[in-house]
């Protein structure tokens, strides 16, 4: 019994001071899935002005939950929820494909504007090669690459895909994706796990006229991988020959490889890999640097029998290669969950402890927003506890690290309303701005994240608080596009 209230203390006094030193780095995202509507919008075929709204409380939700970043699902299907020349407008936005909102607006724009007012970073989620999520109907236009292009489809499972294997289709592919990083002012571009589709036992993806074309040399599988691979290069080096400062990401399977087919892989017994299933050598695309971010799927619990989340997590961090590496979580389990470890927030909880302990670059991004409406409250406000202080996304410095110039001139004028903070600063670049105080003679240490108040861009803040504090030390630092920090400003004090 001593031995367990021991143990019990010590864990109490961990998980305490974990949330006593929050991260002053962390990138915090969710999915929000356009696809059959999971999470965005309720319906189809919702006026525009309906859509506006719940897209909006969905950002306020994914605030309250502590995120500075969303990853929004904006090509479903070889469709498009942004205005586009080249795909047709989604049915799971209007109702009907083709069919532009009504009255008329264009969604991506607008969720760009409305992240950005939150200092939220906006991931432009593209499904690379699904060409229709029911290969039996076929609702586009003449202009749609299915009808176009039927040489390029290949039907699986009861869904049709472009065939990764055929290099127009590809540069199709790429055109389309670089369409919106030429024309929209998003933050990163984002691909899911659907390259080839996931294995279906007993039936083989139908490219076997493409291989005979296009595979001299290669067995299908390395064939296979090698096309992934191509399309992966192309589009990071067009990105960046485009817009140098938009990050490129990519959510791939939680599991690598089984250790059992190679010993550099993972102690797990997964059905399906990314390497051996789904054709993706993600660990070439993280050597190479084609990669911003990895951000693996890790979906099941500690302890799991086939694929355990404290052997993937040290494993993939093992294997960001000098890039970043976050970590895709299912809150959806504790949607699902009626027994077992996904009953409550525990598992969930526990799963962020171990990334801010273990992962250079903490992260965690939930799978996916609606989750959160069909749990019951108390489990979202114990995960915003955990994320109660600000949190600035890490930064990339193969990108950028060269910070702006501090603010100047910074004033606090205190009144019955708290203080107003006012300052100047000389940079011409956009930026935003964190606001830090200090109480009752703290020295100055912008590595705390807990005095981090505000993230704004205006030049001014009214510090409500202010007055419950009998003195206060101020300082003001900018952040550039890329989250690079300058110094802090010269401090103010007030009484």
């Amino acid at each position: 019994m001593r031995y367990i209230y021991c143990s019990l203390f010590i864990l109490l006094s961990f998980s305490l001071a974990l949330q006593a030193q929050p991260v002053k780095r962390e990138f915090r995202a969710a999915w929000i899935a356009t696809v059959s509507n999971i999470d965005w919008p309720s319906k189809p075929g919702l006026p525009a002005v309906q859509q506006q709204q719940e897209f909006i409380s969905r950002l306020n939700q994914l605030q309250k939950l502590g995120c500075n970043a969303v990853i929004v699902q904006v090509r479903p299907a070889s469709d498009a929820l942004y205005a586009s020349e080249y795909e047709p407008w989604s049915r799971f936005l209007t109702g009907r494909q083709g069919q532009p909102p009504f009255p008329y607006y264009d969604p991506l724009k607008f969720m760009i504007e409305e992240a950005h007012k939150r200092n939220m970073e906006l991931h432009a989620w593209f499904n690379p090669f699904r060409a229709l999520t029911d290969s039996k109907t076929n609702p586009n236009p003449a202009s749609h690459v299915t009808r176009k292009h039927p040489d390029w489809i290949i039907s699986y499972g009861g869904k049709s895909y472009i065939d990764p294997g055929i290099p127009h289709a590809r540069e199709y592919v790429i055109n389309i994706i670089m369409d919106v990083v030429k024309r929209y002012d998003i933050d990163g571009i984002h691909l899911d796990d659907y390259f080839y589709p996931y294995r279906i036992a007993g039936k083989e993806f139908g490219d076997a006229r493409s291989f005979a074309r296009y595979g001299s040399g290669f067995t299908k599988d390395d064939w296979r991988r090698n096309n992934v691979s191509t399309f992966v290069s192309v589009l990071h080096t067009n990105i960046k020959q485009e817009k140098s400062h938009v990050k490129f990401g990519i959510s791939p399977f939680g599991v690598w490889r089984n250790a059992s087919k190679d010993p550099e892989g993972s102690n797990t017994r997964g059905g399906q890999t990314c390497y051996d299933d789904l054709y993706s050598d993600v660990l070439l695309w993280m050597r190479r640097g084609w990669l911003d971010y990895l951000l693996p799927q890790l979906y099941w619990e500690h302890g799991h029998r086939a694929a355990a989340f404290d052997i993937l997590l040290p494993w993939w961090e093992k294997h960001s290669y000098g890039r970043h590496m976050y970590y895709g979580l299912g809150v959806y389990r504790m949607a699902e969950a009626a027994k077992g470890p996904w009953i409550g927030t525990n598992e969930l909880l526990w799963q962020i402890r171990d990334i801010r302990r273990t992962a250079q670059h903490s992260s965690h991004v939930f799978y996916s927003t609606a989750s959160f409406d069909k749990i019951i409250p108390a489990m979202a406000d114990s995960v915003a506890h955990y994320n109660m202080y600000y949190a600035l996304p890490p930064v990339m410095a193969w990108l950028d690290s060269i910070p702006p110039v501090a603010p100047l001139a910074l004033k606090a004028i205190p009144s019955s309303q708290g203080t107003l903070l006012q300052w100047q600063h000389a940079d011409k670049e956009k930026v935003r701005y964190a606001v830090y105080r200090f109480p009752n003679g703290e020295p100055v240490n912008t590595n705390r994240a807990d005095r981090m108040i505000r993230i704004t861009q205006a030049t001014e803040l009214l510090d409500e608080d202010a007055n419950k504090y009998k003195k206060t030390t101020y300082v003001v630092t900018a952040l550039d596009r890329l989250w690079n920090e300058s110094k802090p400003s010269p401090p103010a004090e007030t009484k």
